[in-house]
């Protein structure tokens, strides 16, 4: 079902669980795979993959999974790349969508989502995980030192193992160009801790205090090995690679165009 080149490195997270999406009928082999890793929302509802006019007209998608652990999936990249993230990350999905489902109920869905929803949607569509015991790399990212992080400190990528989360941010780097920016959030893990040790140090993270100051921008072709960047000139595009300004910078800034 989807195309794509399984062997680029920013599909790394669910390269190994594609064989729910490329066959005649995904969304019964995703429910499938569900069954057998006992997928469930925070409060123990079995996640499934269903059609994606399955929720009641009115609910917001978040609210629907949350109150009855059914996905909304249509056959697109966007939506089948979301149930991949859902089975490789299961317990930060879950803890994602609690945290928005609590933040509809006391809100509303409205206009305007709140800071702790505006947070978790961002990184559920747009985010990366940057995995490494060593906060060295990730504050040359967060203070936009660029050169400094993937030049002068290049070798020092091989202590960081770099996750793409975001399905948003997989279905854009099917057709990759430079300036797809990735909002990271930083794992405290060795950068070859197992991927069921990372998910529950991730979600973790979540609480209702959980802004986004905590993420950090990431263009995610800059990283090493990522794209033809060996060119110490290919970080002078300040276009991609914007300077810091003067005062706080928030990780919007750096939305991809």
């Amino acid at each position: 079902m989807l195309a794509v080149d399984w062997s680029q490195p920013w599909l790394d997270a669910v390269t190994a669980l594609r064989g729910s999406v490329v066959t005649r009928d995904p969304i019964a082999d995703l429910n499938r795979c569900a069954a057998e890793r006992r997928l469930t929302t925070a409060t123990g509802r079995p996640i499934e993959f269903v059609a994606p006019n399955d929720a009641p007209e009115g609910r917001a998608y978040e609210a629907h999974i949350a109150a009855t652990g059914h996905v909304p999936t249509r056959l697109n990249r966007h939506d089948l790349f979301n149930a991949l993230v859902w089975l490789a990350f299961p317990r930060t999905k879950a803890r994602l969508n609690a945290l928005q489902a609590a933040a509809i109920a006391s809100d509303g869905v409205g206009g305007r989502r709140g800071a702790l929803r505006d947070a978790a949607t961002l990184f559920d569509e747009n985010g990366a995980l940057l995995i490494t015991a060593d906060p060295t790399l990730p504050a040359l990212l967060r203070e936009r030192r660029w050169k400094t992080a993937f030049v002068d400190r290049r070798g020092d990528w091989d202590t960081v193992h770099v996750l793409v989360f975001g399905h948003a941010l997989m279905d854009k780097l099917v057709a990759p160009y430079k300036a797809i920016t990735a909002h990271a959030l930083v794992v405290g893990l060795p950068a070859d801790a197992p991927p069921a040790e990372v998910d529950a140090a991730l979600a973790s993270r979540f609480d209702r205090s959980f802004d986004t100051s905590a993420l950090v921008p990431l263009p995610v072709l800059g990283v090493p090995g990522w794209s033809a960047n060996a060119d110490p000139i290919y970080y002078d595009d300040a276009t991609v690679f914007r300077p810091a300004r003067a005062g706080r910078r928030t990780p919007e800034e750096y939305s991809t165009p």
